[in-house]
């Protein structure tokens, strides 16, 4: 039996006939990074790390006091993480092409769905699949977090006074 200090070098797909020093381990081919030209290529791990920031939820939400107007609070893989406070009924509206998230930061959110009513307290939340047709309640004041996709337009398939076109950022 043979040790891994002894083992061959693993090439990834499509490295065959690289030079050296271009292998990468089969694991990680895809992820590796290309080797910079030269030193001053290279950007150092703590200028990496600067754009790296925590999000508070509490800190976030004492920023805004309107009601049905989500603002963003991050963004990831084409998906923005959205905080919003809610009062009273929304529209009956649906997404086409988009699954939205609801997590329930504070206060009691009732999703109306037009086979079954769903009842969220804090820490709870409810993935509304696409193309299904929904009414958020907010008996008081509910604050949630929303993820969805960037292009997701929060009366979905309506346009009226609620529909927020442009999102504030926080």
């Amino acid at each position: 039996m043979r040790s891994d200090s002894e083992a061959p070098p693993t090439l990834g797909v499509g490295t065959v006939g690289r030079a050296e020093s271009c292998w990468r381990p089969r694991w990680d081919w895809r992820r590796a990074a290309p080797e910079p030209e030269n030193e001053t290529e290279h950007v150092p791990a703590e200028s990496q790390e600067t754009s790296v920031e925590k999000v508070n939820l509490e800190n976030k939400f004492s920023l805004f006091s309107e009601h049905w107007k989500p603002k963003v609070v991050g963004q990831l893989n084409g998906q923005q993480v959205k905080l919003a406070k809610l009062s009273g009924s929304f529209v009956w509206h649906h997404h086409e092409t988009e699954d939205e998230l609801f997590l329930v930061v504070n206060g009691h959110l009732r999703m109306e769905l037009r086979e079954r009513t769903v009842e969220l307290g804090p820490g709870e939340f409810l993935i509304v699949p696409r193309g299904v047709e929904h009414r958020p309640v907010a008996e008081g004041e509910v604050e949630v977090l929303l993820f969805e996709p960037a292009s997701t337009l929060n009366t979905g398939n309506i346009r009226n006074e609620r529909t927020a076109e442009r999102l504030e950022h926080l």
